[in-house]
């Protein structure tokens, strides 16, 4: 895609394809909450006829490709123009060959969820949920916050483990409970080297990930880039981030269950799309138990 015809690309429809929606509309003018910061009140302003943006908050404003670097850039991915032009290319003119998996175990977003403040992990319950799935408090903080979440229907509230996504929605859970609030979508984690011409680990949930780098990492991030789905549903959202980004390797870390095997074809078939980038399911590793962390636990003793 060349940069004229990706400034022609509504900034509306890019929003739309990260799952955020206006506040408010006035004939050409879309208020959104910003997608670059946080915020309580509507101030990222669209002017549909002109195809620019203006975050009031922060002072600045551009095209579409502006948007885009930005976006990247706060989402730990390189941030050229090339690299917009890419992302923008795979994610609003591609379609990748990828088949929609079922995710029976996914909790489904619920908008009727609030999260009302978040904090270091600190109760107790929470520190024994992550003792009892083998997951140590240091590393814990790293990637997770405890959250004060509030239910509209119920009118109660509850505390949950907190892992954000790159849309700044959350995957919930605690010993009895496991929820998401909107949007439902990807969490990158950029690796420590990372980058073109290195590899991509793809997990299903955070759970697996912390037990993976746990076990091969002593605690670090990988080396390569990593891809956390949160849900199954999401395969189609990570493709934009791997196409024509010149990876090497695909590392897949899938659940040895038949829907873990879907994604792990589904996922085949799209890297073959992909020139020089070899496949390494990792299930073998974990096998025969379920998923990585059910392996890490008996690893630890914690499981019978």
């Amino acid at each position: 895609m060349k940069i004229e015809q990706a400034k022609t690309i509504p900034i509306s429809d890019i929003l739309d394809k990260l799952n955020i929606q206006p506040d408010r509309q006035s004939r050409n003018d879309l208020y959104y909450k910003s997608p670059l910061r946080t915020e309580k009140t509507a101030s990222f302003h669209v002017d549909t006829a002109k195809n620019v943006w203006y975050d009031h908050g922060i002072g600045e404003g551009g095209d579409g490709v502006t948007f885009v670097r930005k976006w990247l850039k706060l989402s730990g991915v390189s941030d050229t123009c090339s690299d917009a032009l890419r992302w923008m290319s795979n994610m609003l003119g591609y379609v990748p060959v990828i088949a929609p998996v079922q995710d029976p175990d996914a909790p489904k977003s619920q908008p009727k969820l609030t999260i009302l403040q978040k904090r270091e992990i600190i109760r107790p319950e929470l520190l024994e949920y992550l003792d009892s799935r083998g997951l140590p408090l240091s590393i814990a903080n790293e990637y997770l916050v405890e959250a004060d979440v509030y239910n509209r229907e119920k009118r109660k509230t509850i505390f949950a483990l907190g892992f954000k996504n790159d849309n700044g929605g959350y995957e919930l859970r605690n010993e009895f409970y496991k929820a998401s609030t909107s949007p439902k979508y990807i969490t990158f984690i950029r690796g420590r080297i990372g980058g073109q011409g290195g590899g991509i680990h793809i997990f299903e949930g955070w759970t697996d990930y912390l037990s993976a780098i746990i076990q091969h990492e002593n605690g670090k991030r990988f080396i390569d880039d990593t891809i956390v789905l949160n849900s199954l549903s999401n395969l189609k959202k990570a493709t934009p981030y791997i196409k024509g980004y010149c990876y090497q390797t695909a590392y897949t870390w899938m659940d040895n269950d038949e829907p873990g095997r879907n994604a792990t074809a589904s996922l085949d078939a799209f890297f073959q799309t992909e020139e020089n980038l070899l496949h390494t399911p990792m299930n073998y590793i974990y096998a025969p138990y379920k998923d990585v962390n059910a392996w890490h636990m008996v690893k630890l003793g914690l499981t019978g």
